[in-house]
């Protein structure tokens, strides 16, 4: 296994013979394979205002499951549960809080349990909330908002514009997936996130990987 060869803990990497890089930053693996670099990403001011987007319609969209249905499976064969998966939406942008505190990024940093007392779709919507008031604290108190500071992750040491694109679009990824999950119940997803919403961000094409 690819994991056990190079001991590591985390995908996707792309390896060539005894060399690998973290599939986490696309512009490392473009020169890992020798293909131009993707084009410049957006600036850290549009990130935030996406950012922000991308936090509503979680919220949204975790108030519309039932609270007999939060605990299903995102999907069938796999053990994710619809309420960690809405959790997992905000925890992503707390771990980058954190990080630029100070903290290591690690492997499993965003990939916690929700604590018992989030239960409801309501509940994880307002632990939302409650992180986004401590985005709008921290980008109202840096001296500016390039961004331009080296953060250390599991995938290396990153400025810090590009952690928060990765952050940025991993979030939008995972309200994607809640906003399916709902069709799947047959319920309406409530304004989720559209393709003007989405411009700039380097998302998979896929859904579920």
């Amino acid at each position: 296994m690819l994991l056990e060869k190079y001991s590591l803990k985390k995908v996707p990497v792309v390896a060539r013979g005894d060399e690998w890089v973290f599939g986490q930053m696309l512009d490392a693996v473009a020169k890992f394979v020798g293909v131009t670099p993707l084009a410049k990403g957006l600036p850290p001011e549009q990130l935030y205002e996406k950012y922000k987007t991308v936090f509503e319609a979680g919220q949204r969209l975790a108030r519309q499951f039932p609270a007999d249905r939060i605990n299903d499976r995102v999907i069938p064969n796999r053990e994710r549960l619809v309420r960690t998966l809405c959790y997992h939406v905000f925890r992503i942008g707390e771990a980058f809080l954190e990080t630029w505190d100070g903290a290591t990024y690690h492997e499993k940093m965003a990939d916690g349990l929700p604590p018992d007392a989030l239960k409801t779709g309501d509940d994880i919507a307002r632990h939302g909330e409650a992180i986004w008031k401590r985005y709008e604290s921290w980008w109202a108190a840096l001296p500016d908002h390039t961004l331009e500071r080296d953060l250390n992750t599991y995938y290396g040491t990153v400025d810090g514009a590009k952690v928060f694109e990765r952050v940025t679009w991993h979030s939008a990824q995972h309200c994607r997936q809640l906003a399916a999950v709902l069709e799947r119940m047959e319920i309406k997803p409530d304004r989720p996130l559209t393709a003007e919403d989405l411009k700039g961000l380097p998302l998979p094409e896929r859904l579920f990987e």
